[in-house]
């Protein structure tokens, strides 16, 4: 071994051993405050749970080092916070992050600290819960106006003379 470059098996992770394994850092929302959606509505953080695991993609050395990407699990179904009818309409979205037992599972991993994947995720929630606040307006059912439908019989009548017209003539070609 050169000058200065000394190997010290005491001090961890700098030895020649392999990597430790990737164990997922698995915790209640890390935050103390509750989760503000509106003002009527607000997620303790005890109903939050955040993993954090290794991001995937770009990032050098420190994307095989450090768990960064945030896993944010949030019971939609099991909720006492959410009103009835919020929970009705989140369930009812067809939304892939959505599991069958009504558990939104929210994967974050746009930046490369693990506190702004923590609050993009959270935003994320917020956003998703916010959605739900608003109830959709009912459709009014209407009568096609007489005009409408006379245009669109006239237009399936002129369709219907075009594509008579393209059949076998009587006359044979000689």
């Amino acid at each position: 071994m050169g000058v200065g470059h000394q190997h010290s098996p005491t001090r961890p992770g700098h030895g020649k051993g392999g990597a430790a394994p990737a164990v997922p850092i698995t915790i209640q929302c890390m935050a103390s405050e509750p989760l503000q959606i509106s003002p009527q509505l607000a997620i303790p953080p005890g109903e939050i749970v955040e993993r954090f695991v290794r991001a995937s993609g770009a990032g050098g050395q420190n994307v095989n080092k450090v768990s960064t990407a945030v896993e944010l699990r949030f019971d939609i179904a099991g909720s006492p916070s959410l009103p009835e009818p919020v929970r009705e309409r989140l369930l009812a979205k067809r939304d892939r992050r959505l599991t069958a037992e009504g558990v939104l599972v929210i994967d974050a991993q746009r930046f490369r600290t693990q506190e702004r994947n923590r609050v993009d995720a959270r935003t994320r929630l917020a956003e998703f819960i916010a959605a739900g606040l608003s109830t959709p307006k009912r459709r009014i059912a209407t009568k096609p106006t007489r005009g409408s439908q006379l245009r669109r019989v006239d237009t399936k009548r002129e369709r219907s003379e075009v594509k008579r017209g393209r059949g076998r003539s009587s006359s044979h070609w000689e």
